[in-house]
């Protein structure tokens, strides 16, 4: 089967690049360093860990409570909701009350949300949709500034934030693969909930860990959440660079979140009986893996390309790439081969987008906002799933949406490059040696 097939090779492309990078970039001596990446690796690969563990039976546990698939779709866009309404807000605690902490209130809400998974009531589990989105959104922007506000605390070098940021997309890949086999091992011995209780463990892990490994830092925390709202949306607009890396992380994620609502409908082809079942099925585990390992083959492709250019350059081509790969549906529906291929190269596109964002935004986002403006940045994300969500549009029109998403986020990227070419210094340096690291290694324009 091609699928199966597919992923041993890729196992072998990700082994070849990770040992290239391995011999071809040196390694990081400064064991404050590696003592530092080591501390903030295991904390956030348990938070996801904790996260990848719920997804794969989400659907199957609501099936199973008897919810019928208009009240799942309910649940799914509660899920959303809460993440653009109410995860802005209590994200945007993590600069005024200390990221560290945010990122435990999201061990704690995560774990409260796998709780009510053992309730079969639908406004139980809404409770838990509407606790889970908040979590995600603290998942997706208090981590990366605690992050970063550390990493330029402790004086290490800027170059070194990309690595971090690519070790951690290659871990978090790695993480979701393991939580797939180990929460359908739990699920086949113990039922559908189990999983979930699985999580609930990691993610209490996480928060002990969090708090006895990490230190706490902040944004500013002299000012009320509302002013600290207001100084994002300024800084936002006051910084073209930081508009369009909102408008890039919106677009490319609302490709990618919709994407994965799509793929297994995409692949799987028309049955060519006329006995009950109207459509072959597929080896989703095996699909899943692929792409996973697909992510860790384009986490070690931006380290490499990092080493000859940066990512306001070599993402310009990344977005278009990606913007082709999701086109194959349109042109060759049903096509599931070509499909797949395009698939995973637009899976490759994730590994370097990951690391290439979180990069750009801990160079161009100022310190003092910088977990409210990354939750800002997820408002329109959020607005663009919902209203795909709510719509019952064809398959083909979806993939067109995705594929213009990205055309547009190609055109954003082409004018950050624009911009820091023109810029003689990054737009908020978050430290005193940040001012001249923007400019160490210069742009390469013939990419």
């Amino acid at each position: 089967m091609v699928f199966v097939e597919t992923f041993y090779v890729l196992v072998g492309i990700c082994v070849v690049l990770f040992l290239y990078t391995r011999t071809a970039i040196p390694s990081v001596e400064d064991r404050n360093f590696q003592s530092f990446q080591r501390t903030y690796l295991v904390v956030y690969l348990l938070g996801a860990a904790g996260d990848w563990m719920q997804g794969p039976h989400v659907y199957a546990l609501y099936q199973s409570y008897g919810m019928t698939t208009h009240q799942i779709e309910q649940l799914f866009v509660a899920g959303f909701g809460s993440s653009m309404v109410f995860g802005t807000v209590v994200g945007s605690f993590a600069d005024k009350i200390g990221r560290r902490t945010n990122c435990i209130l999201y061990g704690i809400l995560y774990s409260l949300a796998c709780v009510t998974k053992h309730f079969a009531n639908f406004w139980i589990l809404m409770v838990g949709r509407l606790l889970g989105g908040v979590a995600t959104s603290i998942l997706f922007s208090a981590f990366d500034s605690w992050l970063v506000c550390e990493h330029n605390a402790r004086g290490f070098d800027r170059d070194l934030l990309g690595s971090m940021f690519s070790l951690a997309v290659l871990g978090n890949s790695v993480v979701a693969i393991s939580a797939g086999i180990v929460a359908q091992v739990f699920a086949d011995r113990f039922g559908f909930v189990a999983p979930f209780d699985v999580s609930a463990v990691l993610l209490v892990i996480m928060c002990i860990l969090a708090v006895f490994t990490w230190t706490e830092n902040y944004g500013d925390s002299s000012v009320n959440l509302g002013r600290s709202l207001v100084n994002a949306l300024k800084a936002i607009k006051q910084d073209r660079k930081i508009l369009c890396l909102g408008l890039i992380q919106s677009l490319f994620e609302g490709a990618m979140y919709t994407f994965v609502l799509e793929w297994t409908p995409a692949l799987t082809p028309a049955s060519q009986t006329t006995g009950e079942t109207p459509r072959e099925t597929i080896p989703h585990g095996w699909i899943f893996a692929d792409f996973m390992v697909a992510v860790m083959i384009g986490s070690s492709l931006f380290k490499i390309l990092c080493k000859f250019s940066t990512p306001e350059s070599f993402m310009r081509p990344v977005f278009f790439i990606a913007a082709l790969s999701l086109s194959v549906p349109i042109f060759m529906p049903g096509q599931q081969v070509p499909i797949f291929l395009g698939f995973l190269t637009f899976e490759v596109c994730v590994g370097m987008f990951w690391p290439a964002l979180s990069t750009l935004k801990g160079k161009y986002v100022p310190e003092e906002t910088r977990a409210t403006v990354y939750n800002c940045f997820r408002i329109p994300l959020n607005m663009i799933v919902i209203s795909i969500l709510l719509q019952n549009l064809g398959m083909s029109l979806i993939f067109k949406c995705c594929s213009g998403f990205l055309m547009v986020a190609c055109l954003a990227q082409q004018w950050v490059y624009t911009l820091a070419v023109t810029s003689d210094k990054p737009t908020a340096p978050s430290s005193p040696n940040q001012e001249t690291s923007g400019s160490k290694k210069p742009l390469i324009e013939d990419i």
